[in-house]
């Protein structure tokens, strides 16, 4: 068995891979972080956005929806001459505002995890590719999600930015069928 081989560039990739894309996971500070991520990467490889991930956690206070949607102008600001996190303006006051409406959500829905996970059911969808050329780059499904967010004011959210954010949070599972980490070879 081999690795999907997008996760074969570096040792960051590989764990990444290994250890958190495509595991269902429902923490609310982890979706956002995820979203946020993901947004960031619009534009730039994951590869990048990973290599930032560490700056990206201390400069947003680990994800905490509640600090990151409270925010100031003269926070974000500082955030990005101080920080190694990518320095594109709107991407970084698009965390507050996507944790503002995150906090929305919350109270309508009781958490972040609960207004994501019902698109499928709370149950990952595992799909059975057998090349990675078969991984779309978004789906009816995302762009129903980023229709949903976008309404809410959410930005860098779009089609395939929430596919990417499906996949990674693990609602789906897009391991090729070979890779020893798709969801059936690991509970095989």
């Amino acid at each position: 068995m081999e690795r999907c081989s997008w996760s074969q560039k570096n040792e960051r990739m590989q764990e990444y891979h290994d250890n958190e894309w495509g595991r269902p996971n429902t923490d609310d500070s982890y979706l956002f972080e995820l979203l946020t991520l993901e947004g960031a990467q619009s534009g730039l490889s994951w590869n990048t956005v990973l290599a930032k991930r560490n700056h990206y956690q201390e400069a947003f206070r680990q994800f905490d929806i509640q600090e990151c949607a409270s925010m100031t102008d003269e926070d974000l600001e500082h955030i990005r001459h101080h920080y190694g996190v990518i320095k594109h303006s709107a991407k970084l006051a698009s965390v507050r505002n996507n944790a503002a409406k995150a906090l929305t959500i919350q109270d309508e829905y009781g958490s972040l995890s609960s207004f994501f996970w019902r698109y499928v059911n709370f149950t990952p969808i595992i799909h059975e590719r057998k090349e990675e050329t078969e991984v779309p780059s978004s789906t009816e499904l995302s762009a129903q999600i980023s229709k949903e967010l976008k309404k809410r004011q959410f930005k860098f959210v779009g089609p395939v930015t929430v596919y990417s954010f499906m996949q990674a949070i693990g609602m789906v599972d897009d391991h090729v069928q070979s890779c020893p980490y798709h969801s059936k070879n690991i509970n095989a």
